[in-house]
């Protein structure tokens, strides 16, 4: 185990980013053409990252296996971006987002990391405005905001419920206008399957075209890894059913620190699952908790006849209902961060307050009637009607909420063919970001020189749990306002460098593994589908490595996926060739890498014998079911080296988290 250097810079926390810009190498304009960088991913952090190098005047190289950059995950995106520009006058500021984030995070980020990201989120917007990102705006034509879980001041711009879809045009726009100038090259439906290093550098990747099977060579003095979360470890999440951890797994074969696993976060609002052939969950945006309320009977015979079809939500009397966060926590109610509404929810539905008709009575209710009566009674009085009737009342307080969040309620009406406008939302928690990742020091550099990752799939600057609105918030920051920065002051050393050969004993040698690892799921005599394996992963990962987790199921976990991996490569069946388009062979690449890094996760939760954000352990919590952290022993990032196939024996570095500007304390909303 060694101490990892973040490479933070000395000084006040607010001169800090300032201060070390300041100080970095250059590479002079005359000069970029002469370094090629490989950014893989092309959502927001991959997207404006490639955009703006390309603009400075490198020589940029992206890939995504989708079919175009807009497809980029980031799409699906819909509550916000935060920004600390203080539009609602209710006090916010840089400290107080960094605050906020710090806390949300349950005491586990990097405080340098996050207050940069809190210093440049107004740069975010006052450069996404000027991209024609049509945010939402209010009457005099200022931009709007509204609150997420977590603060008590609006900071949260948005585009209705489409803020990702709208921030990735942006930059998507941004990155087609270098292409049209011949700066990016653009690799559509190509996937990154190993990285290639030459004396002891990122100098390329292996890629594989998923049209024609072919693999390719691709170098660069540098290569940029921004391709999300892996969320889709657990089968059913909230990421696009592409979304995977290849990348990143692939460059912690090749010594890059994989940093705090186990922290993954799970989304409160999500429709429930409603089958066993269900490929994928469905998110209802956080913002639906600024105008929604929780709740569930408070009569288990109630929620009995709920779940038997006897009862509906409105036959519930108001008296009935428990709202039951707004009861636990009264100072932020419905919008408490993620990890904490969430495991309010399970704890409900434990007890036997679900209310959804499946086996384990998994749901909840978001329901809109008050936000519907509140905000019918305000436009009707700004109409001039100070006695509205209750039927226009309903209606004028319908049509505000079909302006500002329709589109989200139209979606669920297609999804579970229920009116939400007239029937409370149905909603249980589930597998959403990833705050683990690829360990990163504070120029976003891996440890492997050269490798640089940005985004959600680096370890983040959220802690051990994400608050809403902030991933966009962090993968613009780094792709915009922070990598083209830092990544200059490394190739300042290549100038005279020259074209990175591809010819190389590297590449001939990273090409073979590739094409061995390919050949061996062509070749291999099995009789189970890539699907059978990564369901089952899925199961054992919600069961045991989920939203609670205990030292025993732990255990099992480790020892089940070890079994089930060994299971996968003795049986798994893949059909067709590798020359040619084959979405089976792409997925039993990335299922082989979901079981391995499985299998860390479980082993990561397990040495962290403490409760922090979206890391619960059973056996370490507060007599009112409040994560319970331990700071003496476990204030560090969990950064762990990759030691060959036995994933057991993968050796743990820490970085030691100093707080200097935060004082450490238990978390409350209450």
């Amino acid at each position: 185990m060694s101490i990892l250097n973040s490479k933070t810079p000395t000084g006040d926390i607010a001169n800090q980013w300032s201060e070390h810009k300041a100080h970095l190498n250059l590479v002079a304009p005359n000069n970029r053409d002469k370094i090629d960088v490989i950014v893989v991913g092309t959502g927001l952090a991959g997207g404006s990252a490639a955009a703006t190098l390309a603009e400075l005047g490198y020589k940029v190289k992206a890939f995504c296996y989708q079919d175009s950059p807009r497809r980029a995950h980031s799409i699906a995106a819909q509550g916000g971006v935060n920004a600390a520009k203080n539009y609602k006058g209710d006090n916010d500021s840089i400290y107080r987002l960094f605050y906020d984030t710090i806390k949300g995070g349950d005491y586990r980020a990097r405080e340098s990391n996050v207050y940069r990201l809190a210093e440049v989120s107004g740069n975010i917007i006052d450069q996404c405005v000027m991209q024609g990102v049509p945010f939402a705006r209010e009457y005099g034509g200022l931009l709007d905001n509204r609150s997420f879980g977590g603060v008590q001041v609006s900071r949260t711009f948005y585009a209705k419920g489409q803020t990702g879809q709208q921030l990735l045009l942006g930059a998507y726009s941004a990155m087609n206008h270098q292409i049209h100038l011949g700066k990016i090259e653009m690799y559509n439906r190509h996937e990154m399957l190993d990285i290639v290093i030459v004396d002891g550098k990122a100098r390329g990747i292996i890629a594989r075209n998923m049209i024609t099977g072919e693999i390719e060579r691709h170098s660069a003095h540098a290569v940029v890894i921004a391709t999300g979360g892996y969320g889709n470890v657990y089968f059913l999440s909230s990421n696009a059913m592409g979304s995977n951890v290849t990348s990143a797994w692939k460059i912690h074969k090749k010594g890059a620190l994989f940093a705090n696993p186990c922290y993954v976060q799970i989304h409160p609002t999500c429709i429930p699952i409603h089958g066993t052939n269900q490929s994928k969950l469905t998110l209802m945006s956080e913002s639906l908790r600024n105008s929604g309320r929780i709740w569930v009977p408070k009569k288990k015979e109630d929620a009995e006849a709920i779940r038997a079809g006897k009862l509906k939500a409105v036959d519930i009397k108001e008296e009935d209902r428990d709202y039951y966060l707004e009861r636990r926590y009264p100072a932020f109610g419905n919008l408490v961060p993620r990890d904490v509404a969430s495991r309010a929810a399970k704890e409900r539905c434990d007890a036997g307050y679900g209310i959804e008709a499946n086996e384990t009575g998994e749901g909840v209710y978001l329901d809109f009637t008050d936000e519907i009566k509140k905000k019918g009674r305000e436009v009707a009085f700004a109409n001039g009607d100070q006695h509205p009737s209750d039927a226009e009342i309903e209606k004028l307080g319908k049509q505000w909420i079909e302006e500002k969040y329709g589109n989200l309620f139209q979606m669920y009406w297609k999804i579970t063919d229920e009116n939400p406008y007239e029937n409370p939302m149905r909603i249980y928690p589930a597998i959403h970001y990833t705050m683990g990742g690829v360990w990163v020091d504070y120029n976003l550099q891996s440890t492997i020189p050269g490798c640089f990752v940005a985004g959600e799939a680096n370890f983040s600057d959220h802690g051990a749990n994400r608050l809403g609105a902030s991933a966009l918030m962090q993968g613009l920051a780094d792709g915009y306002f922070v990598l083209p920065y830092t990544i200059a002051d490394y190739l300042s050393a290549d100038i005279r460098t020259g074209k990175i050969p591809t010819n190389s004993p590297e590449f001939d040698e990273a090409e073979k593994s590739v094409k061995d690892q390919l050949n061996f799921f062509i070749n291999n005599k099995g009789t189970k589908s890539v699907d059978h394996f990564h369901k089952r992963l899925g199961i054992i990962m919600w069961n045991k490595v989920g939203m609670a987790r205990n030292k025993q199921g732990l255990n099992e976990a480790i020892a089940e996926i070890a079994a089930l991996r060994e299971e996968f490569y003795k049986e798994v069946m893949v059909p067709g060739s590798a020359d040619e388009l084959n979405t089976e062979l792409e997925k039993a690449m990335r299922v082989a890498d979901f079981l391995e890094l499985g299998q860390l996760m479980a082993i990561d939760a397990l040495h962290r014998n403490e409760s922090c954000g979206g890391h619960f352990r059973e056996d370490y919590q507060t007599e009112e079911g409040e994560a319970l952290r331990d700071d003496e022993n476990f204030a560090y990032v969990a950064a762990w080296e990759y030691q060959g196939a036995d994933i057991n024996k993968e050796v743990l570095h820490k970085e030691m988290l100093e707080y200097k500007y935060i004082e450490l304390k238990a978390r409350s909303y209450k």
